[in-house]
C-alpha cells in the first residue's frame, strides 16, 4: 500500500522518557509500550526527533540520506555498541522542516551528526524494521526555554504532512543522584517534580512548564542541566489544546530518572 494512504489527517506528538541506553536491547513494559505505539499509530512518512543528546550552537536538522548510528555513551556492554539502526534519512523532508520554520534559522547537517541513542534506542522499538526515515533536530543550548517551545509551535504544521514529532529526554534526569539498583526507591524530590509536571500537563499549563520548572528545589534537582528537559518543550509546542493527552508509561528508574512518556493527539 502506498505510504500516503496510511497517513492519518494529523499525526500525534510523543514525548519519550528514554532513560538507560540499555533499553535499546530490553524487553520490558516500557519497550513493549513503545512497540505498541508504533504498531497502532498511522505509519508516518518520517520521524522528526528532538533528542537530548544533540546539543549545538545554532539549530540543525540532519540532511544526509543515510544517517549513521551514533553510540554516544561509554561503560556499557559491547552488544550495545554493536547495535546499528540503519533507518534512512530524507534530505527533501529536512528541507521541508527548514522551510516551515520562519522565526529561527535551521541549518542543514550533511555530516556532523546522524541518529544518536536518544533517538535510536527508542525508535527501534517503534519501527524495528528501520524502514521509516528518521531526522533529528538539534537543541540550541544557549537559547532560553521559550525558544524551544516556540520552535515546536512552528513544527506543528508538519504533523499534517505525515511527520511524527518525537521529543526524547527525561522529565527528571539527575545522574549524580542515581542509584544503580534497578529497584531503588525514587527520591522524594524526583517523585514530587514528576507529579508536578504531570499536573501541569493535565492542566495544559505550558506557561508554568516553560517558566517555572526550576523555581522549586525539586525542579532544580530534577533538571540540573536543561538538555533532557528541552525535548519536552518541543513536544508541547507542537501540540495544541485540542490534542488529547494520554500518559503511555510512567515510573522512576534508578531513583532519579523519570520514564514518563506521553502522547498528544493520539486517537
Amino acid at each position: 500500500m502506498d505510504n500516503e494512504e496510511t497517513i492519518a489527517a494529523r499525526l500525534p506528538v510523543i514525548f519519550i522518557g528514554h532513560g538507560n541506553p540499555m533499553n535499546a536491547l530490553a524487553d520490558n513494559p516500557f519497550t513493549r509500550r513503545l512497540a505498541g505505539l508504533g504498531a497502532t499509530m498511522a505509519r508516518p512518512k518520517a520521524v522528526l526527533c528532538m533528542s537530548a543528546h544533540w546539543m549545538t550552537e545554532g539549530t540543525w536538522v540532519t540532511h544526509m540520506p543515510m544517517p549513521k548510528t551514533i553510540h554516544d555513551f561509554y561503560g556499557f556492554p559491547q552488544e550495545l555498541f554493536d547495535v546499528r539502526y540503519p533507518a534512512p534519512g530524507s534530505p527533501a523532508l529536512a528541507e521541508l522542516v527548514r522551510s516551515r520554520v520562519k522565526n529561527a534559522r535551521v541549518n542543514l547537517d550533511d555530516e556532523m551528526w546522524g541518529i544518536d541513542h536518544g533517538a535510536w534506542s527508542v525508535i527501534r522499538h517503534m519501527y524495528p524494521q528501520a524502514d521509516v526515515p528518521v531526522l533529528q533536530l538539534s537543541i540550541y543550548m544557549e537559547q532560553p526555554p521559550e525558544y524551544h517551545f516556540r520552535l515546536g509551535e512552528e513544527l506543528r504544521a508538519l504533523r499534517s504532512e505525515g511527520i511524527l514529532i518525537v521529543g526524547s529526554g527525561n522529565i527528571v534526569h539527575n545522574l549524580r543522584r542515581m542509584n544503580r539498583d534497578e529497584q531503588a526507591k525514587p527520591h522524594d524530590w524526583a517523585t514530587e517534580f514528576d507529579e508536578w509536571v504531570k499536573g501541569r500537563l493535565e492542566e495544559r499549563d505550558c506557561e508554568s512548564l516553560i517558566n517555572d520548572a526550576t523555581r522549586s528545589e525539586a525542579g532544580k534537582l530534577s533538571i540540573p542541566a536543561p538538555d533532557h528537559w528541552y525535548p519536552l518543550l518541543y513536544a508541547l509546542g507542537a501540540a495544541d489544546d485540542k490534542d488529547k493527552l494520554r500518559f503511555e508509561y510512567e515510573g522512576i528508574d534508578h531513583a532519579s530518572i523519570s520514564m514518563r512518556t506521553f502522547s498528544l493527539g493520539l486517537a
